[in-house]
């Protein structure tokens, strides 16, 4: 079977924990203030805070920006539900935009519709969804000009690039999932990255119980902490993600080209940006076939996702029009893409999506587009 995913630890990382184990210091140690001092190189910025997960990561942000009950925040349907979990964490409502019909990210036009009829918003959450940035230059904007904070949920887009600066560096803060499936893990783990001293600072307390020094704390935080472990793990992780990356782009460029009269609608990718393939998703009115044709032929998929955030029982009392999200959910089917795929494996994923019997162009070209 060519699994959808297939994590590469690395001998690495294996010397990374036992350097932590031998060490002793076994929990939030000096291994992640390294990790977070290269992890802010990586991204561009002055600072990076490591958390537990990508969830913890969104959530003390959320805390540091003072988000909370009163508050609403704008993100995006067609996400992991941990995206707007967080939000409600932080004591904040969700408020959904719909999605760009092409690349799937938070459409800056339904973005603006919400802050121009509302007045209780107090963040964006633009999430860069399969690697692929959302559109950040128009959503900083309408972020300045309305006086809100912009987070990035960059938990899929380590490296990923938007007019030649990576993801990370593009909002206020950035949050980032070491999940083990991600194009880089620390087994499980999160960061936050920012310019803003201030807010790292404050992060940083609220993931370790408030403290400020010693016994004090000065807040009500939560224990967010990173393992040393985890961070040896991430550490030995980052020095590869340049040629992960690599990888990952070269396995889309190559289905790219051999799917592009597929009966399929291939990812797109804003103008002057760089993906990096979390996962290479395509979209078919077929999917139950495709993913069918594919298990006949060894190749595993996924759906991510099969049901948008606010269509989820856990959200039924947000009220949304997404119909493009709604649309998309319907008709979404990732296919390998990640480092270890050989061309063969490759060739084995194109014979397969290409198997779909043809449908006339206008039924395809009617699923390229929602608008």
């Amino acid at each position: 079977m060519i699994r959808i995913a297939d994590p590469d630890v690395g001998r690495g990382a294996y010397e990374g924990v036992r350097r932590v184990l031998d060490d002793g210091q076994l929990a939030d140690g000096e291994e992640v203030r390294r990790f977070e001092g290269e992890f802010a190189d990586f991204c561009g910025t002055e600072r990076a805070v490591a958390t537990t997960n990508g969830t913890t990561a969104l959530h003390a942000t959320f805390e540091a920006l003072g988000v909370g009950p009163g508050d609403a925040v704008v993100t995006t349907p067609f996400s992991f539900v941990a995206s707007a979990n967080a939000v409600r964490h932080a004591g904040a409502e969700p408020v959904f935009a719909d999605v760009d019909p092409h690349t799937l990210t938070l459409d800056p036009d339904a973005v603006a519709d919400v802050l121009n009829e509302r007045d209780d918003v107090a963040a964006i959450l633009a999430v860069h969804l399969y690697g692929t940035p959302a559109e950040m230059g128009a959503l900083r904007r309408l972020a300045d000009e309305h006086d809100v904070s912009l987070v990035e949920d960059a938990a899929q887009a380590h490296g990923a690039t938007y007019e030649g600066e990576r993801v990370g560096s593009l909002g206020d803060a950035a949050c980032f999932s070491f999940y083990p499936t991600k194009n880089m893990t620390s087994g499980e783990g999160g960061m936050v990255t920012t310019d803003d001293d201030a807010l790292a600072d404050r992060v940083a307390r609220f993931c370790d119980h408030g403290r400020t020094s010693g016994y004090e704390h000065a807040d009500v935080g939560h224990n967010f902490r990173m393992t040393s472990l985890c961070a040896a793990i991430g550490r030995a992780q980052l020095e590869r993600l340049p040629a992960f990356n690599l990888a990952r782009r070269g396995n889309a460029a190559y289905l790219d080209a051999r799917l592009r009269d597929a009966p399929v609608v291939t990812p797109a990718v804003p103008a002057g940006a760089q993906s990096v393939y979390h996962q290479y998703t395509v979209r078919t009115d077929e999917r139950e076939r495709l993913r069918a044709v594919c298990e006949d032929a060894g190749v595993e998929t996924g759906v991510y996702y099969p049901v948008p955030i606010h269509r989820q029982p856990a959200y039924a009392d947000v009220e949304a029009s997404c119909p493009v999200a709604e649309r998309a959910a319907d008709q979404v089917v990732s296919l390998p893409v990640h480092p270890g795929l050989s061309v063969a494996d490759l060739d084995t994923v194109v014979r397969a999506v290409r198997s779909l019997r043809e449908r006339p162009a206008g039924q395809r070209e009617a699923s390229r587009t929602d608008d």
